[in-house]
């Protein structure tokens, strides 16, 4: 394994994420939202609450957690064809947005919040890799802000997060194991795999495989171990710029319509990685 030495595009090691900034309350409507960077994929994720369960729930007096994920026009180097026009979603916006709402069920618990359903929605501003990656972590985010808005209001009575959660892709590039990939090495990547891990280092879910060869379990472990890597890296970005901050009029200042930046890293993510 790294028999061939890669130098990529960006500059950045092997184990290094791609530069991460956030903004939060940029939705005055909803009760979390940020917009959340990566490189140059760039997501808006918003987190509302509304009356009502699907039917299978009905009566149940439990609650429900569903979520939309969208590319927006422009968010590629052609157009993407707006889901309207196309006469209803494409299937890889549905299955990503299964994979979304499959990973926080997981970690959120809605049996305490009566029969009313938390909706994510993600919406992709620009396209380079990951985002699918990009889409939970920052509705995670999101879902933060939320959290605190809601029992702030009382709109819940106890914490509904479980397990905070991060997620990263990870490819093999000419045999060499890559972490957070850009488009132009997951389009070249002859294996490729997103991972949604917990902050105690639990998987919540993972999707990928080979795409031109078996991958031997002992690259596999590498993979992982480069996974479980970025997804510390990310809490601990997260802890050490006051994500956790349950003070901040993050919600007030939204709702004047203007950005609340939290932090940004692109200035100094690459000597603290």
């Amino acid at each position: 394994m790294n028999s061939k030495t890669i130098i990529r595009n960006d500059k950045r090691t092997p184990d290094q994420l791609r530069p991460v900034s956030f903004s939060r309350g940029v939705f005055g409507y909803a009760a979390g939202s940020i917009l959340f960077e990566m490189g140059n994929t760039k997501l808006l994720c918003s987190v509302s609450l509304q009356n009502g369960v699907p039917p299978f729930l009905r009566g149940k007096g439990t609650g429900w957690l569903t979520a939309e994920y969208a590319l927006l026009p422009m968010s590629t180097t052609v157009r993407t064809q707006r889901e309207t026009a196309a006469g209803g979603k494409n299937g890889r916006s549905v299955e990503i947005a299964r994979f979304i709402g499959r990973c926080f069920r997981s970690i959120v618990d809605t049996s305490t919040i009566g029969e009313r359903t938390i909706t994510i929605d993600c919406d992709v501003l620009q396209a380079d890799g990951g985002t699918r990656t990009a889409a939970i972590t920052g509705s995670f985010l999101a879902l933060k802000m939320a959290q605190e808005h809601w029992l702030q209001s009382r709109v819940i009575n106890q914490p509904i997060i479980k397990e905070s959660i991060a997620a990263v892709s990870v490819g093999v590039v000419d045999e060499n194991v890559l972490l957070d990939l850009n488009y132009e090495e997951d389009s070249i990547a002859t294996a490729d795999f997103n991972f949604v891990i917990t902050q105690s280092n639990k998987i919540v879910e993972m999707q990928g495989g080979a795409e031109t060869a078996p991958l031997s379990w002992d690259i596999f472990e590498q993979v992982r171990n480069v996974a479980c890597h970025g997804a510390a890296t990310l809490f601990n970005l997260f802890e050490q710029n006051g994500s956790n901050n349950k003070t901040e009029p993050y919600f007030a200042e939204a709702s004047k319509g203007k950005r609340v930046p939290l932090f940004s890293l692109k200035n100094r993510q690459q000597s603290t990685l």
